[in-house]
């Protein structure tokens, strides 16, 4: 038996648990939101960050990585245990195709567990969302926890798209809006706890043709 898992958040920079093969490509008819609340990593319960999660949407594809896990039921076991804590926020596991580019018109691998979440807030109490970009854009700049502080989770996924060479829109411009909420004052900057960079991007612009970008980390 083999395990295959999708990770389309920080899985895909940082997976924590030993696999065996790694794909990038890509799921349908889910697009990336960041709706889902964090409370023990990347915020706390009194003032949550925003992590992302799945959506279902016709059409819709969301790049990112395969991990295959051999060797066996406690090597499975293992990893499932590791990532069910870690993604504790998760009340769902999905089975999805994954496509790559090399064949587009059938699945690589079929059976890929991925973490979702119910978008209910009565079922799911981690379930936040959506909200306008300015007040997620708030939201994040200032969210911080245990593991650090919610920009640097969005930033990472920004840079990690921008390595696999499928850049987002919708990340790009939830990090530009974080970005202008960092570019306050400096009386309110102190406000900001931990200030991970000094570096703001203040540009909309999309890579050029040379690939070069700056990323806050």
């Amino acid at each position: 038996m083999v395990l295959w898992v999708f990770g389309y958040g920080s899985l895909i920079w940082n997976p924590g648990f030993d696999f065996d093969e790694k794909l990038i490509g890509y799921i349908k008819d889910y697009k990336r939101v960041f709706d889902l609340a964090c409370i023990d990593h990347r915020g706390t319960p009194e003032h949550p960050a925003r992590t992302c999660t799945l959506e279902q949407s016709i059409g819709a594809i969301c790049w990112g990585a395969a991990y295959c896990v051999r060797g066996g039921p406690e090597k499975e076991k293992l990893a499932m245990e590791y990532l069910e804590r870690r993604e504790c926020e998760y009340d769902s596991k999905t089975l999805v195709e994954f496509y790559m580019e090399t064949d587009t018109s059938r699945p690589i691998v079929t059976g890929v567990i991925v973490f979702t979440s119910t978008p209910d807030k009565m079922s799911n109490k981690y379930y936040l969302g959506p909200a306008p970009l300015e007040e997620m854009a708030r939201q994040i700049a200032t969210a911080t926890g245990p593991c650090g502080n919610n920009r640097e989770y969005l930033f990472k996924l920004e840079k990690a798209l921008y390595d696999i060479e499928h850049e987002e829109e919708y990340v790009i411009e939830l990090a530009n809006e974080v970005r202008k909420q960092l570019d306050l004052p400096e009386e309110v900057k102190t406000l900001l706890k931990p200030v991970v960079s000094r570096v703001l991007v203040k540009s909309q612009a999309h890579a050029s043709s040379t690939r070069q970008r700056v990323f806050a980390s």
